[in-house]
């Protein structure tokens, strides 16, 4: 059953485009599933039907693994015996009758202005780091990129004077996204302080780099994150993704139509951005209780 699974993820990222993450998360996924098929006898497509698929989710459950965790995993396992089946490698998918886990939709944490304007201000000082850093948080919050998109985007992909850069998303699927006058501003003290001594032969595609000239990881990113907010004082518990949360949360409670964060957000599915409608309908109704006379 390995061998399927290595031609699955082939299949994945020849064929769907996806990306290596998403391909890493369905291997680490089906690993799993495999795993519990081999202990219970499973050799071969044809020996497994919707009952080993149910007995693995009853598992999972009984490890305490969360409806949202779980329900990612039976998404990964309904691809790969639909891929079997397009492959003539089985008769049938067996995942199709199997019910998913239901899931509470957890609204984004985001910042308010005044918490965002307190991260960058942990950002003060003339090292390099803290302008690389500054530029870094100021582009992720001006843009709502993702992390992945962040830490590999390139310098020919990012046009100061024209203030668009280009990212490749999930899919592989280009977009084009605007960048405000602020964010501009840090990125070309970045470029002109910092990066030219990180990158002096100019060898590095990248934008961004660590203090030893290479392309910065997204965990390097996400300490960088960590070390920000504790010196900000911020008790929320941020994460990248949660300046992208931000990013939308404000451009609509400022009036930008959803279509349009759709699109600079990169997102194929408008209910995947409906999620942020919801965020500023809870927060008006917490501003209302709280001024209201009668709230």
């Amino acid at each position: 059953m390995n061998d399927y699974l290595d031609l699955f993820i082939s299949y994945l990222a020849a064929e769907k485009g996806l990306s290596a993450n998403t391909g890493s998360a369905y291997s680490h996924d089906l690993a799993r599933y495999l795993d519990f098929l081999e202990k219970s006898g499973r050799e071969n497509p044809s020996d497994i039907g919707p009952t080993d698929i149910a007995a693995f989710m009853v598992s999972l459950q009984k490890q305490e693994i969360g409806p949202r965790s779980r329900a990612r995993c039976l998404s990964a396992i309904r691809m790969f015996h639909k891929f079997l089946m397009i492959e003539n490698y089985a008769d049938s998918n067996p995942a199709t009758i199997i019910e998913a886990p239901r899931t509470l939709h957890k609204l984004p944490q985001f910042l308010d202005c005044r918490e965002v304007d307190v991260l960058f201000g942990a950002c003060q000082g003339g090292r390099g780091e803290d302008l690389r850093d500054h530029a870094m948080l100021e582009l992720l919050y001006a843009t709502g990129l993702r992390v992945s998109e962040l830490v590999n985007l390139k310098l020919r992909e990012f046009n100061l004077d024209s203030g668009y850069l280009m990212t490749v998303g999930k899919g592989n699927k280009e977009r084009l996204v605007p960048v405000g006058e602020s964010a501009r501003m840090r990125v070309a003290a970045y470029l002109d302080k910092v990066r030219l001594n990180l990158d002096p032969q100019r060898q590095n595609p990248y934008l961004f780099l660590s203090r030893l000239g290479e392309a910065m990881s997204r965990q390097a990113f996400w300490n960088i994150v960590k070390k920000r907010t504790q010196l900000a004082a911020i008790r929320k518990n941020i994460s990248p993704h949660t300046l992208r949360h931000s990013f939308a949360t404000h451009l609509l409670e400022n009036g930008a139509d959803l279509r349009s964060v759709q699109i600079m957000l990169g997102h194929a599915d408008l209910s995947s951005t409906q999620i942020y409608t919801h965020v500023t309908r809870e927060r008006l109704k917490r501003l209302h209780q709280k001024i209201h006379p009668r709230g």
